[in-house]
């Protein structure tokens, strides 16, 4: 248990049953009236995203959630095998625990996994990863009407937008929260 007043970026609460993450929060003392917190909140679950205020000083149940640094090694048809860093014990993970991650993730990539009571509950992936074009149309010099971007598939399967100059086999960092294009990478 805490309060409102320790809530951070990045805390779990079980709030009725349900694990949500603090994605952001702000304390707020009115110039009349008590004190509150004003938090915004993502379901670990669903990601639905809600906005939540607490009063000051007010218990809230936290969720001790242990996050493992882990590496993907393959997908078995069933799941998605991760080999804990620490003790290298092997964990399958269900497609829809995953959600977007698959998107941008290659084999022997590291990856955050967070358990709750012994079941992994989601994957955080790093803020942007490497990947290579597998395969984009030829960009058209002068070509303006798309914005000067082009669609193109990158090794996961995932199709994203890139600049027309970009060409099969370069590769590229994307986001992973966005799957927007970052830039090129050089060996």
């Amino acid at each position: 248990m805490a309060t409102s007043n320790d809530l951070k970026n990045g805390l779990v609460l079980n709030i009725e049953g349900q694990l949500w993450t603090v994605i952001e929060f702000q304390h707020v003392k009115p110039g009349k009236g008590p004190a509150f917190v004003r938090t915004k909140l993502k379901n670990v679950l669903t990601g639905k995203v809600v906005d939540k205020t607490f009063n000051a000083g007010v218990k809230v149940e936290t969720a001790s959630v242990d996050k493992r640094e882990m590496q993907y090694l393959y997908n078995d048809g069933s799941g998605f095998v991760f080999m804990d860093l620490t003790n290298y014990d092997q964990v399958s993970i269900p497609a829809e625990t995953m959600g977007d991650a698959t998107d941008y993730l290659l084999e022997n990539q590291n990856a955050t996994v967070a358990i709750y009571q012994d079941n992994p509950i989601y994957v955080e992936l790093p803020a942007s990863v490497i990947l290579e074009i597998t395969f984009t149309e030829p960009g058209l010099q002068g070509d303006r009407s798309s914005g000067g971007t082009k669609p193109a598939t990158v090794e996961t399967g995932k199709q994203i937008q890139v600049p027309l100059f970009v060409e099969q086999g370069t590769k590229v960092k994307v986001d992973t929260r966005t799957g927007d294009y970052l830039g090129r990478v050089t060996d």
